[in-house]
């Protein structure tokens, strides 16, 4: 049985004269083809024609020889505004003009500071099944500190994306089933304050149903994760278009505000602003609906009771449950006609001239009615005073987004590829000893057994994720640790590599520009991977 191709750069293989170890490949068994090489990034094991690329689109046969079709992606802890984001290393950069061939230029070491530059895990590669080490172990010193940071692409087949979607509309009834092109790819999950949340993607959607169910959950999933629009229908419930950091779109109609607080918080805030310019307050929300004279905020203003009453079933004073259906018209329920979810007026309380604002959580629907002298409501034009705190609410409530986290399970052979003993990085993950990053992003641990990350892909670089048609997901893993800590866990200490090294070792090779790595600066929002406490603590 011959090899397979190498796809990383280890010690003890031939270094060409370009940035990327690999090698000739030979076929796998006399009935491949001899034009056909063999890649072995994941258990797939396509067999490549020379010119063509993998069934991932991440490997690429090159005249016999397997090679990285993306960049690697390196953070800088700055990055002057237009400055160049692609980088050309390791003797290539440019084309002769008469001969079309690339010539070798120097590369400068000046531009790799190792407190300035983090190798991400995007485009790094990956060692799956990790029977060997990770494509990158990079030893760095920052303040004084030796510091090793374990780079590799995860393949995951256990992995989901929890999605927040900031909105009061009626989605889906929880455990409902979220479709893509057809396709059942999630569920909806429990709804949280102002949000709904949907639970996408999961190893029984990826592997456990049709091949066609796998195929559009991997899709959707790396389209979501890669920061693309995705279109969902929910059964029982609506259409919507769902993509990360963007506003939700729902039956057409994009979102613009996520309500300030349920119905009895929205009273409790502006309770005060709207003393003294009128008598009673309704505000609309399928959670709670708040009624300002019976609620505990107008009984502290002393205000006299208006006599409503109300649909729905009474909680605590001027809090109301299920005056309504979910929907997607006043507050989240399924009214276009707010004076519906009134039943009636004591005649021994109310008073003809009563003025009444009837307003929803967002401040997007609001009315205002004077009752006449049959105590029936009248709509008539809004008081501007009263606009103003109409205003006020909307101006309170945050813009309605869209949130995607990935949350994966980096277990299994994953974690070979940083120690021989893989339980003992669980234990320091759990110890605060190892910072864990995706794309350099944080990322949170869950408590308990395992390695399971979660990490908002907005905070991400760009195309982050790939696939694999196992099917499975490809994201970017990174431990970065002290290097004593690194040491007794059991790492892979003969493969750390010096920042400089291990980029001039580096396996990749890219399509119209070969041998690149690209830059990126570091988010504003994201603190430096490798100055984190407790790491330097």
């Amino acid at each position: 049985m011959t090899e397979h191709t190498k796809t990383d750069g280890l010690p003890g293989m031939d270094t060409p004269a370009f940035g990327q170890v690999l090698e000739k490949a030979r076929p796998r068994n006399d009935r491949m083809n001899s034009e056909k090489i063999e890649c072995n990034a994941c258990p797939v094991l396509c067999q490549i024609s020379d010119g063509r690329t993998g069934a991932c689109d991440r490997y690429a046969n090159r005249g016999g020889t397997l090679v990285r079709v993306d960049p690697v992606l390196l953070l800088r802890r700055t990055l002057a505004q237009g400055e160049a984001k692609v980088l050309a290393f390791a003797g290539r950069q440019g084309a002769d003009d008469s001969t079309g061939q690339v010539p070798p230029v120097s590369w400068s070491g000046d531009l790799l500071l190792a407190d300035e530059v983090f190798v991400t895990g995007v485009g790094s590669s990956t060692t799956y099944p990790d029977y060997k080490p990770a494509p990158f172990i990079v030893s760095s010193e920052v303040d004084g500190v030796d510091m090793v940071t374990v780079v590799t692409e995860g393949i995951f087949s256990y992995c989901s994306l929890k999605v927040k979607i900031d909105t009061d509309r009626f989605l889906g009834a929880e455990q409902a089933n979220v479709r893509c092109k057809g396709e059942v790819v999630g569920h909806v999950t429990t709804a949280e304050y102002g949000s709904q949340m949907l639970s996408l993607g999961g190893v029984h959607h990826l592997t456990g149903g049709s091949k066609k169910e796998g195929r559009v959950t991997m899709d959707m999933m790396q389209l979501l994760g890669n920061k693309k629009a995705v279109e969902f229908t929910i059964d029982g419930g609506s259409q919507i278009v769902i993509q990360a950091g963007r506003a939700p779109i729902v039956n057409g109609v994009e979102e613009r505000r996520m309500r300030v607080g349920c119905g009895s918080a929205t009273i409790g805030i502006f309770a005060k602003q709207l003393f003294g310019k009128l008598d009673e307050v309704v505000v609309v929300d399928d959670h709670i609906t708040g009624v300002l004279t019976e609620h505990q905020a107008g009984r502290c203003l002393d205000m006299r009771s208006s006599g409503i009453k109300m649909r729905g079933r009474k909680s605590t004073p001027g809090r109301y449950f299920q005056v309504a259906n979910p929907g997607t018209g006043w507050g989240g329920t399924d009214i276009a006609e707010p004076l519906s979810i009134i039943e009636s007026w004591d005649p021994d309380t109310a008073w003809p001239g009563l003025r009444l604002l009837m307003t929803s959580t967002t401040g997007e629907h609001a009315s205002w009615y004077v009752l006449n002298e049959d105590l029936v409501p009248v709509e008539q034009d809004m008081p501007a005073e009263v606009r103003l705190v109409v205003e006020r609410i909307g101006e309170n409530c945050e813009p309605s987004l869209s949130t995607v986290l990935f949350l994966g399970g980096a277990g299994g052979s994953l974690r070979a590829g940083v120690t021989e003993n893989p339980v003992l990085l669980t234990r320091a993950i759990k110890s605060a000893l190892v910072n864990v990053t995706c794309g350099g992003a944080p990322a949170y641990v869950w408590p308990g057994g395992g390695i399971t990350v979660m990490v908002d892909v907005m905070r991400m670089p760009d195309n982050s994720f790939g696939t694999v048609p196992t099917p499975a997901i490809v994201a970017p893993i990174e431990f970065s640790m002290k290097l004593e800590d690194y040491r007794a866990l059991g790492g892979h200490m003969d493969h750390v590599r010096s920042l400089e090294e291990a980029l001039s070792r580096g396996a990749w090779h890219n399509e119209g520009a070969p041998s690149s790595l690209q830059w990126t600066a570091l988010p504003a929002a994201n603190p430096w991977p490798l100055a984190r406490p407790p790491l330097l603590g």
